[in-house]
């Protein structure tokens, strides 16, 4: 009698060829284009062998320790793993690693600290903030209360006078500060004592930022705030997924808003992968590339402003440039698709005070993690530069051949530069 064949056996391009040519379809286009999304880096091996591994088919809800499922030995060393590695990284009492993303460990933060209709304070998503904090679009702008502070007009920095005023005025139960889009470096003490005047708790989203926390290279949030959520991807150099680190008095508040609060069985090869991330994390060489991130990013603001661009805030402390593209005469969709014609990724992005819309706005973001990661250093940033001027200048004027010149001047740069 012959043995029956388990469904799936053999190899991927045996038992599927057309996602095995995807995938070496992204692979070749992730080593021939220059990726300048700021929320993307580039995943190393030992990362993507995690994420894809035995972890990943099992099932088992609850914490180490406390499963709602057996055969989780394994499963729980590695997750408290995971939880003991990222509590030493960040110098933090209590940490839960299983939010799938960003979104949903501000969400089970809101959760564990607010009851519905509650009132919090956090940066505009035109100002730089995130959807989670409280956009109509988002189911946490529906659930709690959300007032909205913003940047000043002279010098599109955070407002902490309008942020304490706003405190003083609302009596927020939170306050939330963090963005998607805010290149600047934030006074998180400063945060911190404005929400012990008013009696609330700081939650800081570091989802854009953690990796150059990490390092040191930016000053952390965890001593001034009650909760902190991040994602272990963008500068991080992890998998997709989230992160939330507490003081202890919100362990247990926090763990019962992520399960059975907000999420079901955890995804044990992403936490698994997290824990590589976060051992990673801990090594001379990441310290490194944040700090080459970092450089990186202040040069090439500086070169693009010599060109003539005009950058929100005039410049960057982070990973991110945000740049005004009115004075090019410019939206951001436009851009967008030029510079991804040209070989190089950037996205669309509001502005402070936007005229446009979140379609056209006139904002493009670059980000300089994944450059970083491949060895671009600040002394590249000038050819770097070159080619997005060359290819915004070829936008306006719909040249095509321009666009195709500078296409393979940037598939040169990214061979001279391979994906890790």
């Amino acid at each position: 009698m012959v043995a029956p064949v388990a469904p799936g056996t053999g190899s991927l391009r045996d038992v599927d060829p057309a996602v095995a040519e995807l995938i070496e379809a992204e692979t070749e286009r992730r080593a021939t284009t220059i990726d300048l999304i700021a929320s993307e880096s580039e995943p190393s091996r030992p990362v993507l062998e995690a994420l894809g591994s035995v972890f990943a088919a099992k099932t088992a809800e609850g914490y180490p320790g406390r499963r709602y499922h057996r055969g989780t030995r394994h499963a729980d060393a590695v997750e408290q793993l995971a939880i003991d590695r990222v509590k030493a990284l960040f110098g933090a009492d209590h940490a839960n690693v299983q939010p799938s993303s960003g979104v949903n460990a501000n969400l089970a933060v809101y959760r564990a600290t607010l009851k519905p209709s509650e009132t919090v304070l956090a940066l505009r998503l035109d100002h730089g903030g995130h959807l989670s904090h409280g956009d109509r679009a988002s189911i946490t702008g529906a659930v709690y209360r959300f007032v909205h502070y913003g940047v000043r007009a002279d010098t599109e920095t955070i407002d902490l006078d309008e942020v304490r005023d706003l405190a003083r005025e609302h009596q927020p139960r939170l306050v939330v500060t963090g963005g998607s889009s805010y290149p600047r470096a934030i006074d998180y003490a400063a945060f911190g004592a404005i929400a012990a005047e008013v009696g609330a708790r700081l939650h800081v989203d570091m989802a854009h930022v953690a990796g150059l926390v990490a390092s040191g290279v930016l000053e952390s949030p965890v001593p001034h705030a009650d909760t902190v959520a991040f994602t272990t991807y963008k500068t991080m150099l992890g998998p997709h997924g989230g992160v939330i680190l507490a003081r202890s008095d919100l362990a247990k508040a926090i763990d019962r808003a992520v399960f059975p609060g907000t999420q079901g069985a955890p995804d044990f090869g992403r936490i698994a992968a997290k824990a590589v991330c976060f051992g990673i994390a801990a090594t001379p060489q990441f310290r490194e590339t944040q700090e080459a991130i970092a450089e990186d990013a202040r040069a090439l603001a500086g070169e693009l402003v010599s060109r003539g661009d005009r950058l929100v805030s005039g410049g960057t402390d982070t990973h991110l440039v945000l740049v005004d593209l009115r004075g090019r005469g410019l939206t951001g969709d436009v851009a967008e698709v030029a510079l991804e014609d040209a070989g190089i990724l950037a996205n669309r992005n509001v502005i402070p005070f936007e005229p446009g819309t979140p379609d056209q706005p006139s904002g493009l973001r670059l980000g300089t993690t994944a450059v970083a990661q491949r060895g671009l250093r600040a002394l590249d940033m000038p050819e770097l530069a070159e080619l997005i001027d060359v290819a915004l200048t070829a936008a306006v004027a719909d040249d095509r051949v321009a666009l195709t010149e500078i296409g393979s001047r940037a598939a040169a740069l990214a061979a001279r530069f391979p994906a890790v």
